[in-house]
């Protein structure tokens, strides 16, 4: 008897983690049904999205003429603007990936969980700045609810599996280390754009790129991590690893750590999360351990490095702390990506993000309400800083 196919709502279906998840549905068609597709702005890609998977619904967030869309692709309901997240978060579907980048994302996880669909998060801020919110909703719903994508959330997931029970110790939550690993801490401070988005192991979108060079990707991770596996910031060791291979682990009280190696390739945490507990081949190029020519490891530096120290003051401060970080952080890097950003350098993000979060002081972050004033304001408070 053929096994029933999980239907899934892809958001974000034009970057990074859209097509990659795009491929491994493609590769597995006999076991996963695209029911819906959204993306931003980039409507010729989805247009071909649409012609590949034939979606229920479709979806650009950047509204455009009806007439625009192609009379072959009218076979499916067409949303436009805001509402096209939230009507894919809440279609026929039993997963909803959420890709998208930003604070979109933290609605479109909360709707589709409040209409008891799994979650795959690929999008970080949904839990940096409403974790007490999402993971409420996740519980409502049920165990394993929320699955990650990231691959460093992915391998700690998958440690998990062969805990038995056992109570974790600390995670150990790896990260490459950016273009800037070994630059000093003026160097970090002065660089520049075009140096950011030279990522040395990752082929990512340029926020998330940006990120990785600052760090602040893997601060989002570690308060991301303490949501989702329900430790305090003291159980969350960063360790840089070059190689990226062994994406994250998890040290038990007698000592043994517990971790996932592979090549890195975002399809086997994309598809893990899609078949779990299932494990499906990729397609991808296996791990092969004889070719390593080395693992390294080493102790971030918060000074280089103020992204690590600031996420653990946040967590620390707690409210809507992390909210702003996270939202002074993102207006930062978009300044950076936009045309007055090019020769803006590196270490106004630090300085960007330290001032909001001073400024703002103390929010409470109980409600949704509460999560999106914090999130405004920090923005224009950080805004108004970048035009000084």
């Amino acid at each position: 008897m053929a096994q029933k196919k999980r239907r899934i709502a892809v958001l974000g279906s034009t970057g990074s983690i859209g097509t990659q998840t795009l491929m491994v549905a493609a590769l597995h068609s006999d076991r996963f049904e695209v029911t819906a597709l959204v993306a931003n702005r980039s409507k010729e890609k989805l247009f071909e999205q649409v012609r590949a998977f034939r979606p229920q619904m479709a979806g650009l967030c950047t509204p455009i003429p009806y007439e625009e869309i192609p009379e072959d692709l009218r076979f499916c309901q067409w949303v436009f603007g805001k509402e096209a997240l939230t009507a894919a978060a809440q279609c026929d579907c039993d997963d909803v990936l959420v890709s998208v980048v930003g604070m979109a994302g933290m609605s479109s996880v909360l709707s589709a969980l409040r209409h008891q669909k799994r979650v795959l998060l690929a999008n970080k801020e949904a839990l940096v700045a409403g974790g007490q919110l999402v993971t409420e909703a996740a519980r409502q719903v049920g165990e394993n609810a929320l699955l990650p994508v990231d691959s460093e959330h992915s391998a700690i997931f998958q440690c998990l599996q062969g805990a038995a029970g056992n109570p974790i110790e600390r995670i150990a939550l790896t990260c490459s280390g950016g273009p800037f690993r070994t630059w000093d801490a003026d160097a970090i401070r002065s660089a520049t754009r075009d140096a950011a988005l030279k990522h040395p192991n990752w082929v990512m979108g340029q926020k998330i790129t940006i990120d990785s060079a600052t760090l602040f990707n893997k601060a989002l991770e570690m308060i991301e991590a303490k949501w989702l596996f329900d430790v305090t910031p003291e159980q969350i060791q960063v360790v840089v690893h070059p190689q990226s291979v062994v994406h994250s682990g998890i040290f038990f009280r007698d000592g043994a750590l517990m971790a996932q190696l592979g090549t890195p390739d975002m399809r086997l945490p994309i598809l893990y999360a899609m078949s779990y507990p299932e494990r499906l081949p990729t397609g991808g190029e296996e791990l092969d351990l004889f070719r390593l020519s080395g693992l390294t490891f080493e102790t971030p530096d918060p000074i280089r490095f103020p992204s690590l120290r600031l996420a653990r003051e946040c967590m620390a401060a707690g409210g809507a702390a992390c909210c702003i970080l996270n939202a002074a952080n993102e207006e930062a890097v978009f300044h950076l990506l936009g045309k007055d950003g090019a020769a803006m350098p590196i270490g106004r993000i630090f300085d960007v993000v330290e001032e909001t979060l001073q400024r703002m002081g103390d929010r409470p972050a109980d409600t949704e309400e509460q999560v999106y004033l914090a999130d405004g304001e920090a923005r224009r408070i950080a805004r108004s800083l970048l035009a000084q």
